[in-house]
């Protein structure tokens, strides 16, 4: 839709409202037409300073851009939020002037819901401001101020000081596609209603009745959640977050989604104990190269993983794998189900990395769309629950990742395939840890992977400010405040490294926290069942049991004290700024320049030799910036990579497949790239015939 359009709308919609409400009327909402009155007006002087702006971006960000087949940047992102909002606003608007004079009109509610778009407005306008210092300061091409520290102290700090609640509250989820936005609210409100039982020393049951009460009050007040919300975000402990996202392991909660996944063959868990690994050397399979198994911080320990494959294949019903499985009971083979026919080993194999910010989540939660990719596939999939941060900081997931590459390769017998060909796949955090395996794959000399699919991978772990990062003020999966501390936590910044106890990956507490989270999911459910009765209602809407503006309740126009390292903003105009300030601690450890941490920092020496990479992004994740000027680099060097941006999904968006019609299609685009990986013409697979008979000789 042409920007000019949309401004040109919004124009007009502010100018009938307020005419219709300062006209001579019997009107019977006294203060709350003047609320109305004033924040159309509000959104009128927006809507004026920010065409330009708009104008500005659109004449240039296409410089910015992978290539000219695929749109995408975070510049362009931020003017397809901002629209999102003023399209937001411009249905809202013309509801109000058709039936401000219904007898029916909720006027305070309504009155809300702009109070709370105008408030996203005015922040969206600073983002915009701060993405024309980044633009200003930044080399043409360029997504990031690598060089300039300062603005990026800047950046933080006015991430710290920034209003944030109004899009964890009404507006949540404006910008996602609309069948996420119940998903983003159910999220939400059972954060927020766990945040205030963890910690509390109580029963299952006792903490689900506590939790099933406070969660109520965040359904019916918008406002109150926003709020408390962000200072959970902002302010609670990275701890609070592995217990929360931790709750996905829990059985209850994997039963669920096994149920609606597809059925496999086979679904195990496996202990490797810590033994050195013979290779031979890619250049000379006559030769050999030592691996090691994984030694930081606390020297040898088992690598766990776990075996998924839709059909039994041979090798994985064996007594030689079998004496790795650290299932209970054990897992049951083709013996004991004759009727299950065993089929001949794959010529494919995928090895995959979970998500989860290096710090949470174990394979078990990413189990979903691991069942539907080796259906799809007809492949085995071996996915690596490595260690997790604060405990066990870089590099010690990257050497159990890699031993666990290591070993499938040398074992690929067991694992129901020849692994001519070998496909690596992650998302986020894993995707991460699918580059920079294989970099350690070609300094080890030995074979890297045929290719490699990375769903909105994290290439920089620092806190250096870039168009797409501006999002973290907003996004409800990835605050700014979250991704710092799970960065820290990976670089071993104030960090406590202990070593795991062996155990199936899941928290003890699950069984308690699994009560909790389903209580909440139960307001979120009853919500979401009243947005389709209530057609009126708007994302995250509900009327609120407080008459007092939001304005009053949560943040301030005032800069708040040592405001000195603000940004500089045109005169007249200053952010909304929120009473409940951030403690951020940027990104300053020398590891995290590492090129096995930032992969997008590495020499080109480093890079020179990956596979194929196939990135998927979203054009609405915090990290877009990450994936593209990651493409870039590799398009650049002369290495093979592609790049596809899907629309109006959130980070995360592999393990929501099953939520919505667009996640499940940006599902199969990463099917579709791993099937390109495996179904490729590569000259060099002709080198890895039969790969278990060649690594069984070492």
């Amino acid at each position: 839709m042409d920007f000019k359009v949309v401004f040109a709308a919004l124009e007009s919609v502010c100018e009938d409202n307020i005419s219709a409400l300062c006209g001579p009327s019997d009107l019977p909402y006294g203060s709350v037409a003047k609320r109305l009155v004033t924040c159309m007006k509000q959104i009128q002087e927006h809507g004026r300073a920010l065409e330009p702006v708009v104008a500005s971006f659109t004449a240039v960000y296409h410089h910015y851009d992978f290539d000219a087949q695929t749109p995408g940047n975070g510049y362009r992102t931020l003017v397809k939020v901002l629209q999102s909002c003023l399209l937001h606003i411009i249905h809202k608007g013309r509801y109000i002037a058709s039936n401000y004079n219904s007898a029916f009109f909720r006027a305070d509610h309504n009155a809300s819901e702009i109070e709370a778009y105008c408030s996203a407005l005015c922040q969206l306008r600073a983002l915009l401001y701060l993405a024309q210092q980044l633009i200003n300061d930044n080399d043409y091409g360029e997504l990031y101020s690598l060089q300039d520290g300062d603005l990026s102290r800047k950046f933080v700090q006015e991430y710290s000081s920034m209003h944030k609640a109004c899009f964890y509250g009404r507006c949540l989820g404006f910008q996602f596609s609309p069948t996420l936005r119940p998903f983003l609210q159910t999220v939400v409100i059972s954060m927020v209603s766990y945040g205030e039982t963890y910690g509390k020393q109580q029963s299952g049951l006792g903490m689900a009745a506590l939790s099933l009460l406070t969660s109520g009050k965040y359904v019916i007040d918008p406002e109150l959640r926003g709020a408390e919300f962000e200072r959970i975000t902002q302010n609670l402990d990275l701890q609070f977050w592995k217990s929360f996202w931790n709750l996905t392991e829990s059985g209850l909660i994997t039963g669920f989604s096994r149920i609606a996944s597809s059925p496999v063959q086979v679904n195990f868990t496996l202990t490797v104990p810590p033994v050195t690994l013979s290779l031979p050397l890619a250049s000379d399979p006559s030769l050999s190269a030592t691996v090691s198994p994984p030694l930081a911080h606390w020297g040898p320990g088992a690598v766990h993983m776990r075996l998924i494959s839709c059909e039994l294949r041979e090798g994985q019903d064996s007594e030689e794998l079998l004496a790795f499985s650290r299932t209970d009971p054990p897992p049951i083979t083709a013996s004991h189900l004759p009727w299950v026919q065993k089929q001949p080993r794959s010529p494919w194999l995928l090895i995959h990395f979970h998500g989860g910010g290096f710090v949470a989540q174990t394979s078990r939660s990413h189990e979903n769309y691991l069942r539907s990719w080796s259906k799809e596939l007809n492949v085995p999939v071996l996915s690596v629950d490595y260690s997790l941060s604060p405990e066990a900081p870089f590099p010690r997931a990257l050497e159990e990742c890699f031993y666990a590459y290591c070993w499938a390769l040398k074992n690929c017998h067991l694992l129901g395939s020849t692994a001519e060909r070998v496909c690596l796949a992650g998302d986020s955090a894993g995707g991460n840890l699918c580059i920079t395996v294989s970099m350690k794959a070609i300094s080890s000399g030995i074979r890297v992977p045929n290719g490699i699919m990375a769903a909105y991978p994290a290439t920089l772990l620092t806190t250096d400010a870039s168009p797409s990062r501006l999002l973290t003020l907003i996004d409800p999966l990835l605050p700014l405040g979250v991704l710092a501390k799970c960065l820290n936590a990976y670089a071993g910044a104030d960090s406590q490294t202990v070593q795991p106890a062996v155990a199936s990956g899941s928290l003890s507490a699950l069984g308690r926290d699994t009560a909790v989270l389903l209580s909440d999911l139960t307001q979120g459910a009853s919500n979401w069942i009243q947005s389709f009765l209530d057609p009126m209602r708007t994302t995250g809407g509900a009327r609120s049991l407080s008459s007092r503006s939001q304005s009053n309740r949560t943040f301030s126009h005032t800069s708040p004290p040592n405001s000195g390292g603000h940004m500089d903003y045109p005169e007249g105009f200053e952010p909304l700024r929120s009473e409940c300030l951030a403690f951020i601690s940027p990104t300053s450890c020398p590891v995290i320049r590492n090129p096995f941490v930032s992969p997008l920092l590495a020499p080109n020496n480093l890079l020179r030799g990956l596979p194929p990479v196939h990135i998927v992004a979203s054009a609405l994740d915090a990290l877009l910036d990450d994936s593209v000027m990651f493409a870039k680099k590799l398009r650049d060097m002369g290495q093979p990579v592609s790049l596809t941006v899907v629309e109006d999904l959130p980070h995360g968006f592999l393990s929501l497949s099953q939520l919505s019609k667009e996640t499940d299609v940006a599902a199969e685009i990463c099917v579709e790239r791993m099937r390109e990986v495996f179904q490729q013409e590569n000259k060099t697979c002709s080198s890895w015939p039969k790969l278990e008979e060649t690594y069984q000789q070492y």
